[in-house]
C-alpha cells in the first residue's frame, strides 16, 4: 500500500503532517497547505477530518498530536518481495538497467502469475533495445526541454518526420502502450513511441524551432457521484492521473469535474459507465448522448 502510487502519496503526507505536529502545533490552514504540496486537492475533504476525528485520533484539538517521534518509514519484509516482484516487469528496463533488488528475499509474484483479462494483447515491445533507447532519449528531452526529429508510421503504413518539443510521457493502461505529448508546428500533440523508428536530437543546424503551442483538444465532462461501496474511493482511483475537481454536495453524494483530452474519451466513456446508477454525467449534452447510445445499444445486445 505504501508503494501505491496514489495510497503511498496519502501516507507520505499524513507523516509530514505529523512531522510538522511533533515539532510545534499546527494550524488547519498549515495542515491543509501540506496535504496540498504533498497529496491531492481531494485529500483535503478526508485527511484533516480523519487526523483528529475518531478514525486516526492522531492530532488534538490544539494541533498538537500523540505521536512523541517524528514517522519514518524502513522497509519491511513485504516491501522488499514487492520491489523485487516489480524489479521483473519488463518495462522497468525503460529507465534503468540496474534495479533495486534485495537479494535476501524472494519476490512477491512473478510476472506469468498476473493474468489481465481486459487489457489488449499488442501492448509496446518494451524490451526491445531500439525502443529502450528511443523511450530513454524522449524522457531526457522531456527534462532537458530540447526538440526531437522523430521519424513515425501512421496507421496506413507511410513514414513521416515529426519535429517536437516532448513536454510529458503518457500510459495506458487497457492499450498497454506509452505515448509522448509534446509540442510543435508539426503533428506537436500524441506521437504512439511504439510507431517511431527514429528518434534523434534536433541539430543547431537542423530547421526543428521551438514551435507553435501544441494542438491539445480539451474535454471536459460533469457527473455527480453517490458514494456508495466505496465509490469516491474508486473513482478517484481510476481517474488518479487526470485533472478534476471534487465538490462536496451531500452527506454522501460529490460532484466531480473531470478534464481529459479527445483522444480518450471512448477510455473516459467506458471507465464512467463501469460504475454503473452510482455515476450520472450532468453534462456536456453531447457526452451524455453517448452514455445513452451505449446502453441502447447493450439494451438491444442482451447486456
Amino acid at each position: 500500500m505504501l508503494f501505491h502510487e496514489i495510497y503511498g502519496t496519502y501516507f507520505q503526507a499524513v507523516a509530514r503532517i505529523l512531522t510538522a505536529a511533533v515539532d510545534h502545533n499546527v494550524t488547519d490552514g498549515e495542515i491543509r497547505n501540506l496535504i496540498r504540496e504533498h497529496a491531492f486537492e481531494e485529500s483535503s475533504l478526508n485527511i484533516p477530518e480523519a487526523l483528529g476525528g475518531a478514525r486516526w485520533r492522531l492530532i488534538r484539538k490544539d494541533g498538537s498530536t500523540v505521536v512523541k517521534h517524528k514517522p519514518t518509514m524502513p522497509l519491511t519484509t513485504l516491501q522488499k518481495r514487492w520491489i523485487n516482484a516489480i524489479a521483473l516487469d519488463p518495462r522497468i528496463r525503460l529507465f534503468t538497467d540496474d534495479p533495486v533488488v534485495f537479494p535476501d528475499v524472494e519476490p512477491l509474484f512473478l510476472p506469468e502469475d498476473i493474468y489481465i483479462f481486459d487489457q489488449y494483447a499488442d501492448g509496446d515491445p518494451y524490451e526491445d533495445e531500439t525502443y529502450i533507447r528511443n523511450f530513454r532519449l524522449i524522457l531526457d528531452a522531456i527534462r532537458g526541454k530540447y526538440p526531437l526529429e522523430i521519424g513515425t508510421v501512421n496507421r496506413r503504413g507511410g513514414r513521416m518526420t515529426v519535429h517536437t518539443i516532448p513536454e510529458y510521457l503518457e500510459y495506458s493502461v487497457k492499450d498497454d502502450k506509452f505515448r509522448v505529448i509534446g509540442s510543435g508546428k508539426k503533428l506537436g500533440h500524441t506521437i504512439n513511441l511504439g510507431r517511431i523508428i527514429s528518434c534523434e536530437k534536433c541539430s543547431p543546424a537542423s530547421e526543428c524551432k521551438q514551435g507553435e503551442q501544441k494542438l491539445l483538444r480539451p474535454r471536459t465532462v460533469i457527473f455527480d457521484l453517490l458514494d456508495e461501496r466505496n465509490a469516491l474511493e474508486r473513482v478517484l482511483m481510476h481517474f488518479a492521473h487526470f485533472e478534476k475537481q471534487v465538490v462536496r454536495t451531500g452527506e454522501r453524494s460529490y460532484q466531480i469535474t473531470l478534464h481529459y483530452d479527445k483522444d480518450d474519451e471512448t477510455e473516459i466513456l467506458i471507465r464512467i459507465l463501469s460504475f454503473g446508477p452510482r455515476i450520472h454525467v450532468v453534462k456536456p449534452d453531447a457526452f451524455v448522448r453517448q452514455i445513452k447510445e451505449r446502453l441502447e445499444m447493450q439494451k438491444r445486445c442482451g447486456l
